[in-house]
This record gives C-alpha cells, structure tokens and sequence, in this order.
C-alpha cells in the first residue's frame, strides 16, 4: 500500500496565499460580481460533430448534409384470442442514407418488458409476467442471423455470421458480419409472437387487452431502432415511463382476427369491400358529407354479417391498413365495438374523417369525443401547420392516453392532449426517449391555447401566472434540468420535467418577446422539421433567429439548470417629479424588469417616458431589457419620472411571467400576507 504524499509544507503555504507582493506594493483585491450569468447554449459532443459534419447548423434547420435512415414495414399478424397471442411474420426494408457502413442493427423488442427480470422504471407495472417477445427466425438479406451465438465481441471483434445480442431485453443488437454499406439496402425478415398483457397493471401501456373480449396492442412488432447524426444507434432501453424515438416508413399490414370484429388502426383500410358489410360501407361513403356524427356500425350489429362480413371461406377476416411517411403503427380491435365517424375540416385540404371505435357500455366516455377532437385537428392546423394525415381514430381500450400516427387511444378525456400529438412526434419527430418535454411539453402548452380558443378567451390570460409559478419548484434537489436524459430521471418529477415545465417556460419567453410571436416563431421551426428529427438545439437557435434576439442566457437557465428569478422591489424613493426604485434578483435566473404603475386618479399629466406603455388613465408599464444583469449586479435602480402625478403602487412582473417565490415583496407599498390574495385579484396583476 502506498501512503499518503506529503508536500512539502512551503508549497502549501504558496498554493493557498500566492505570491507575496514585494515590500512597499499593495494590492486591492479583485471584485467579482454577485452573481456570474452564462448567455450561452452548451453544446454538448453529439452537437458540435454533427455542425461539424454539416448535418446541422447554428441556424437550427436541417444543415446541406442532414440525413435519416427510412424502415420500410411489411407485416402480417395473427391473433389468437384464444391464447391472447399475437403471431407476426415481418419483413423490414432498412435504407442506409448516412454515410456511414453500418456493423449492427439495433432491434427493439418492447414485449420483453413483460418478463419480469427486464429492466423497468417506477411506477410503471406490468399488468402481467408474460414471455416477452418470442423471435423464431431472423434473416438479413436472405442469410439466417444466429439466435443463440454465445459470447458477444468486444471492441473491435467481429463475427462469422450475422448474431443477435440480447433478445431477451428490450433492445437487441445483430452484429453483422459483412455491413450494409453507406447507401444500401438491407431485407431484414422476422418471424415472432408474444402474449398481450392483462390485468390492473399501472401505467400506460402496460395492459393491452380487456379479458379476451379488446385487444389494444402497443409497441407489439419488432421495430429498428433509430441510427441519427448525433449518437448512432439509439439503443436506449425501454423503461415503460419515457416513450419512444422512432424512423419514418412505408406500413404496409395485414391483421388476421376471427369475423365479426372490427380492427381500427394507422393509416389507410385497403380492403373495404372484402371485410365490411355494404350497409357499413355505404355509410362510410355519406359520413363525411355534413358535420354530424354518423354511425356505422351500431351497438345492435355484432358479428359476422352485422359488424364486419362473412368470411367466403372459414371464420376470420384478413384487414389491410398502409400508411407512408409515418414512424409507427398502432391498432385495436373488439368483439363488439360501436363505430362511429364524423369530419373535421382542414384548412386547404378539405375534409378529414374522425373515427371513434368504443364499447357500447362506455358510449358516455365518447359523448364529446368528436366534438373535441374536431376542434383540436381544425384548431392546431391553424396553429401550426395542416393535419398531414387521412383519417384520425380514436381507439377505446385499457390505455385511455396514448398516441400514434393517425392513432389516439383516448376518449374525451384526453382527445385534445392526443390529438396534438400529430404535430409532435408523428411528424416534427424528436427523441421522446431523451427529451419528452419537446412533444409531452409541447403539447401541454398548444393544449392551453385550444382550451382558451373553446372558451372565447385570449390565451395570455391562461399563460399569466404559469411562468411565476415555476419558482415554487425550483431549487428542489430531486428535480432534474430538462435537458437530463428523461428514461433515467427518476419518478418523482418525470412528469412536471416532461409535461408541465415547458409551458412554464414559454410563459417566461412569451412575457420577454410575445405570446404571439412565440407561436409564429414556433410554427417556423415545425414546419421546417417535418418529417424529420430536431434536437434541442436545433429549436434553441432557430427561436433565436425567429426572435431575432440572442435567447442563449434563456435556455441554458430553463433548460440545463433548475434555478429562478425570485425577484422583489427592494427599496423605492420620491425625490421631486422622480421615483427610483431598486429591483433585486436573488435567484441564478435573469429576467427583464417589467413594472406596473399605479397612479393617483387626479394630479398632473403623466408625462411620456422613454421605454413606458401608458395603457389607461391612471397605469403604465415599464420595462427594461434583460441586459440589465449582465453587468453581474443583484440589484438594478429603475428611475421613473412621469411628472407630478402621485404613483400609487408598483408591481414587479405584473402578469407573473418569471419564476418568482414570494409574489409579496413584488409589490410596494408592502402589504402583509392576508392582503397578497385580494391584491393579485385585480386586473393587470398576474391576469389581464
């Protein structure tokens, strides 16, 4: 055992006191500010290589060199509603279009989290101990991949054959002994099944069926994992809480059922004729002709010959679904499902149908549905861009919040929230896996500007507050940045990290540069991501050009930290026609100073003052610019001089845009606690 070094005791004495100054010299020592601001974005390893190689760039749009792997799925699955069972045999047509040879695939296996030993994040709980995604037979390019190939290579070790690592976790990788080269296809085949989970289970996802009576199958084929510019294979293991990252394909499926129940599912049905009745058919081709709800298959008609056709030959249908340029597919399927259909209409491209599928003993949960639904589609491709897709349905099931391409598996009580979900990740498509706050947060923030839109109100008003709010949570130390990985993030806050915390954030931005000009900023940058995989940064710097203002001080307080504002009005003096007040800022978080100016009814004329908004007779507003903190200073003294006219009160952030602990020192004179509540009720403090 080696011991302890000992240095030397004058080297010590020098690192700690530096160097002596020489006799006769002082020394003032070297002031630094308060507080230390960052006003840039970190840019972490994955970014700068991608900038570097041009498939990105610091104007946050796809760079001259972007590129994006395309899987190309044709599946045919069979259900045993016996057995629960799901049978599938797959074919998946990987297009290399990076530059890269590629010496794996990573496949995920998502059943696999029903087997119990599998890695799972609390509080989801499998609904049932299953065994997991069972693969028969696995091909690449016609040549069989090895099932069982023993030890799995090191380093730079190769194999002899293609082999696949890890089949029974929820990401698997085939090493591949010749690669598929940059540019090239590969035909992947697999042959596969697994038991449908359930039981109470908790969580989304984590029961799929009701008895043997619905089945809602989700993340239930095998699918290719994402290869991007940033990290190569996404290989992140599924947990249950933090969802999914996934490439755009061709869908091309067959879903094999017994006869008399209707399947619902992603994309477009191709076989009308062979599996609907022409009643049910005939329905279908008048349902879009007015706004009302039409059924086409009601509670009464179950069945072969009543819900779906006779089979010409045996006891089973056969349903065809294709979908394009979407990055998953999810369906269902019940012995007795209401059908109903009505239309949305989408500006330039006409009429959409809504499907809604359910059981007739829940038909209350779908009362609303349609209308809300409607809504949501028609409201959000105003918002943002047109709904891309042919059909939307929602499906009726165990899972009453969960979202897929042209899917929701929803009632009214989270259509809106499902229905946005189109926008984010079914086509601007991010990496929910790591950063779910860019499509669960995304969502929750449109969801308040559709629910103001229902209600006939301005959607500020539903924004004030929100931003204010976030200072009640920060500085609690179980709470990660939003930039942490979200599968790893831990329970307690998964949800407020992923869901809520955006909204508060775009409250923040929409208090520093406009509500409005916040969506026309936001609506830039999903347009020009379509289809595609954005980042992080990719949106920070595009909402810095679309803003035309350097936001870097923003996003890096919001998103890599957990700090606030936590402002107050410290100190106010009247000298004269001039009051000057003095604002501090405690907490790590800048944010611009924005005053509200109550004046005495009667008194001289406010006199107009540089950087003030006189909104009636007796209020203005005063704001100044964040750069006011930069400097490093805790305090900023903002003079006010509107002439002789009395100001009566002063608010700091009167609409409660910045994250803020203590709403009463924000407002002076001071008033005491019981006084705050009836005080913050008057308009134009945290409300318009």
């Amino acid at each position: 055992m080696i011991g302890p070094l000992r240095p030397a005791v004058g080297l010590i004495a020098t690192l700690i006191c530096g160097v002596t100054p020489a006799r006769g010299q002082t020394t003032t020592p070297e002031r630094l500010p308060e507080r230390a601001i960052r006003r840039n974005i970190p840019i972490t390893n994955a970014i700068r290589r991608a900038y570097a190689a041009g498939t990105r760039d610091s104007t946050g749009r796809p760079g001259r060199n972007y590129w994006q792997l395309r899987t190309d799925y044709t599946i045919h699955a069979v259900l045993d509603v016996g057995a629960s069972r799901i049978t599938g045999r797959e074919t998946i047509v990987i297009h290399n279009t990076s530059p890269d040879s590629l010496r794996n695939i990573v496949l995920r296996l998502d059943p696999n989290l029903f087997l119990g030993f599998t890695p799972h994040a609390a509080p989801w709980v499998p609904a049932e101990l299953t065994d997991g995604m069972v693969v028969t037979r696995l091909t690449l390019n016609g040549r069989s991949v090895n099932l069982a190939p023993g030890r799995e290579p090191r380093g730079a070790e190769t194999v002899s054959e293609p082999s696949a690592f890890g089949l029974r976790l929820t990401s698997t990788r085939i090493a591949l002994s010749q690669p598929i080269q940059a540019g090239a296809t590969a035909r992947l085949e697999v042959d596969w099944n697994h038991k449908l989970p359930g039981g109470p289970g908790n969580g989304h996802r984590m029961t799929q069926r009701w008895a043997d009576t619905l089945y809602q199958p989700t993340q239930w084929y095998p699918r290719v994992a994402v290869y991007d510019d940033l990290r190569g294979w996404d290989a992140d293991l599924y947990l249950g809480p933090s969802e999914f990252y996934n490439n755009f394909g061709r869908f091309d499926v067959r879903i094999d059922v017994p006869a008399g129940w209707i399947v619902s599912g992603t994309g477009e049905l191709q076989n009308p004729e062979e599996v609907l009745t022409p009643r049910a058919r005939e329905r279908l081709a008048k349902a879009l002709g007015s706004d009302s709800i039409t059924t086409i298959v009601g509670p009464d008609e179950t069945g072969p010959g009543q819900a779906t056709a006779t089979p010409a030959t045996g006891d089973r249908l056969v349903w065809h679904f294709v979908a394009d340029s979407v990055n998953d597919f999810a369906w269902a399927t019940a012995r007795k499902y209401v059908w109903q259909t009505l239309r949305a209409t989408i500006p330039g491209k006409g009429a959409v149908p809504i499907h809604m599928l359910f059981l007739p003993g829940r038909a209350n949960l779908y009362a609303n549905a349609g209308r809300i639904t409607r809504h949501a589609l028609e409201f959000y491709s105003k918002l943002w861009f047109p709904y891309p897709f042919p059909q939307l349905t929602l499906q009726d099931g165990p899972s009453a919040g969960m979202e897929y391409p042209m899917v929701i598996n929803s009632n009214q009580g989270a259509a809106d929230h499902e229905a946005a979900h189109q926008w984010w990740p079914m086509t601007v498509s991010n990496n929910e896996t790591w950063y779910g706050w860019m499509d669960e947060g995304f969502n929750q923030y449109m969801n308040i500007l559709s629910a103001a839109d229902v209600g006939g109100r301005a959607a500020d008003r539903d924004l004030d507050r929100l931003g204010q709010s976030y200072g009640l949570t920060s500085g609690n130390e179980a709470e990660p940045p939003m930039m942490w990985n979200a599968n790893y993030g831990g329970s307690q806050f998964y949800g407020f990290t992923t869901y809520t915390k955006t909204p508060l954030m775009l409250s923040m931005l929409g208090g520093i540069v406009g509500d409005s000009a916040v969506q026309r900023a936001h609506r830039e940058w999903a347009i020009a991501w379509m289809y595609k995989h954005p980042s992080p940064w990719d949106w920070m710097f595009f909402m810095n050009r679309a803003l035309k203002q350097d936001l870097g001080w923003f996003w890096y307080y919001w998103l890599f930290t957990t700090e606030s504002v936590d402002g107050s009005i410290e100190q106010v003096t009247t000298r004269g026609t001039k009051t000057v007040v003095t604002v501090r800022q405690d907490g790590q978080m800048p944010s611009p100073v924005v005053l509200r100016v109550t004046f005495a009814p009667t008194g001289p004329a406010i006199r107009r003052m540089r950087n003030a908004v006189v909104q009636d007779s007796v209020t203005a507003l005063v704001t100044h610019p964040v750069d006011a903190w930069f400097s490093g200073s805790r305090t900023f003294t903002a003079e006010l001089d509107f002439g002789g006219r009395m100001i009566t009160q002063l608010w700091l952030d009167p609409y409660c845009r910045f994250p803020d602990r203590n709403l009463g020192d924000n407002v002076w004179p001071r008033v005491d606690a019981r006084q705050i509540a009836s005080l913050a009720l008057q308009p134009g403090v945290c409300r318009r």
